[in-house]
């Protein structure tokens, strides 16, 4: 053989062995299923006859616009935090959702917001409650996580926290919105129940797997309308309304907080999961579809784990949710009967 052939034929062969080692080496982010965001709005008895065909498109429109603007922060290389965040803050500004602009009022005629965000390759986590002035609640949670030692501030010393952070803060008026109030005054009037006011508007949240391979979760809400002064539901209790380790899942909770703290719903799914070794939809339908239900606890989850499965069960009529998907699926569902 010529030695120029011979030469050639050594060197595809080293080649083709090199080729199979950097493929044996490849980063760990090949195993990665792609980015996956998952939504909701708020679960309670929604059902057909209660939303106008033009405020159902309304809702469903708005939760669109979150996909697309998590999808672009992930698709881009954004981490599961930033899209979680940026997702919230968009339906905290959205009057439409009880977080933010469209929050409910308390019994003293007052809006109180609270917000938790979880990292799940961490495990930080950041919440607040009784904000009052702050903007955008999501946005303080996450300096907490993040520039604080702490878990979880509250009230007048949340928003000195936030006016430090120099984050956006507004005068109280800014949450008004005539429809919340309007519930509030029937409160107060007796003319409606509690349960029934409280049917419709309900909590929002996110969670996000990034690129990289790591999960996120977070939760915002006004709480319940004429809820008493300073309660506080399960939105900003971390292992309750807001879940993320990258070992399991991220979950974000919405319905009858009380209920939800009770039980710990969203760290019981991810130790369902850990610990009894439930794939992520059979851990969020045992919590939410037979333990909270036999309970009488009402409301839903939105569940995703590392490798991009989603679950988002509720025991009740109806959920606002949505997901995006990296290879350009979107789906948004309002009702019980869509799948």
């Amino acid at each position: 053989m010529h030695p120029y052939i011979l030469f050639i034929s050594l060197a595809s062969v080293i080649m083709f062995l090199g080729a199979g080692n950097m493929k044996a080496q490849s980063p760990v982010k090949n195993t990665v299923p792609g980015h996956v965001l998952v939504i909701h709005g708020g679960a309670g008895a929604i059902t057909r006859e209660s939303i106008p065909p033009a405020v159902e498109k309304m809702y469903r429109d708005s939760l669109c616009k979150v996909l697309l603007l998590g999808d672009s922060i992930l698709r881009n290389g954004g981490s599961s935090l930033d899209a979680v965040e940026a997702c919230i803050r968009m339906m905290e500004n959205c009057p439409l959702f009880n977080a933010g602009k469209g929050a409910v009022f308390n019994s003293e005629g007052k809006n109180e917001l609270d917000a938790s965000i979880m990292d799940g390759k961490t495990h930080k986590a950041g919440a607040v409650s009784g904000l009052t002035i702050v903007k955008n609640p999501i946005t303080a949670a996450r300096c907490v996580m993040d520039k604080s030692p702490h878990v979880m501030m509250s009230g007048k010393g949340a928003e000195q926290f936030a006016r430090e952070q120099g984050l956006e803060l507004v005068n109280p008026s800014y949450f008004f919105t005539k429809q919340r109030w309007d519930d509030y005054l029937k409160m107060k009037a007796k003319s409606d129940s509690l349960e029934k006011v409280n049917k419709i508007h309900g909590t929002v949240g996110c969670v996000a797997l990034d690129r990289y391979g790591n999960l996120a979760a977070g939760t915002s809400t006004g709480g319940m309308t004429f809820k008493k002064y300073g309660r506080v539901g399960d939105s900003p209790i971390i292992g309750a309304g807001t879940y993320a380790d990258n070992e399991s899942c991220a979950v974000s909770a919405t319905g009858h907080g009380e209920f939800f703290i009770r039980n710990v719903v969203a760290y019981d799914i991810s130790a369902l999961m850990k610990y009894k070794g439930l794939n992520l939809v059979a851990a969020a339908d045992y919590v939410v579809m037979q333990k909270l239900k036999a309970q009488g606890g009402s409301g839903g989850v939105i569940c995703l784990d590392q490798k991009g499965n989603i679950a988002m069960p509720f025991n009740t009529s109806g959920m606002f949710r949505g997901y995006a998907k990296a290879g350009g699926e979107i789906k948004v569902a309002v009702w019980g009967d869509e799948n």
